[in-house]
């Protein structure tokens, strides 16, 4: 059975000479398979509304109906949790959403899954806590700081929800990060695995007899791997909509942490 996990495995594409740069030494540019399913996600991507605004119809097409959900479906998520503010910040939630969601699913018709890699996905949450610690600074100054103290809460047990507070905080991105990661690579190894029990059995069938029974097995596991292709697809739409459901709440509190 091959390797379920050889699928994550970084590779160069195009090997190129590493680069010194001071402060952390060798640098490798290679570009990599990974670098080549973010690249043609995101070319995906711009081609897509490319076509759709090329020449909008008063009566959309199949197209222009799925572009203006998408549009529509971010617009409301941001407005409905930030509030009005939220508009501000669409630009950036509904690329996040958009990319990550042509990364997954890229993924289900490739062999590569840029978002299954945890350095592709923290660099996402980071951006994402940056910009909440930015927001909340550039709105508030250091009251952004009552964030982690609760309005009602009595002091003494501000001794006790401040540091929770900050350790929650702090752990945003990594909890985003392995949220989305843990997900999409725990699917693609099931989906793996259950392939490898269909090509195993298969061979344990050939030797004839009463090995045939290894095909009832066999056809169990393909249809387990036809469900487990059904809930990836499902998956790689959810894990984006979370991702772009939690960007969202982060930051409503960078814009309301007064009201925290």
């Amino acid at each position: 059975m091959a390797d379920p996990m050889e699928q994550f495995e970084v590779k160069p594409v195009v090997e190129i000479a590493p680069v010194n740069v001071p402060g952390l030494g060798l640098v490798d540019l290679s570009i990599t398979n990974s670098t080549v399913a973010m690249f043609v996600a995101a070319t995906i991507v711009v081609l897509f509304f490319a076509i759709v605004t090329a020449s909008p119809k008063v009566v959309p097409g199949r197209l222009q109906v799925v572009g203006e959900g998408m549009f529509s479906f971010i617009d409301d998520l941001a407005t409905g949790i930030i509030g009005s503010q939220g508009r501000a910040f669409f630009p950036f939630v509904f690329t996040l959403f958009i990319f990550i969601l042509a990364m997954n699913m890229l993924g289900m018709f490739t062999v590569f899954t840029a978002t299954a890699q945890l350095a592709v996905a923290l660099t996402f949450a980071l951006m994402t806590f940056l910009l909440v610690i930015v927001v909340g600074f550039a709105m508030h100054g250091l009251g952004f700081l009552k964030l982690f103290a609760p309005s009602g809460v009595p002091w003494y047990m501000l001794l006790f929800v401040v540091p929770i507070e900050v350790i929650s905080f702090f752990l945003r991105p990594v909890t985003l990060s392995l949220r989305l990661f843990g997900n999409m690579l725990g699917g693609h190894v099931a989906m793996k695995v259950f392939a490898g029990f269909i090509v195993s059995l298969g061979a344990v069938a050939s030797a004839g007899g009463v090995a045939y029974l290894a095909y009832v097995a066999a056809i169990l596991a393909f249809g387990g791997v036809l469900a487990l292709t059904a809930l990836e697809f499902l998956v790689a739409f959810l894990q984006a909509f979370v991702f772009a459901v939690l960007t969202c709440v982060y930051l409503n509190d960078a814009v309301h942490a007064g009201d925290h």
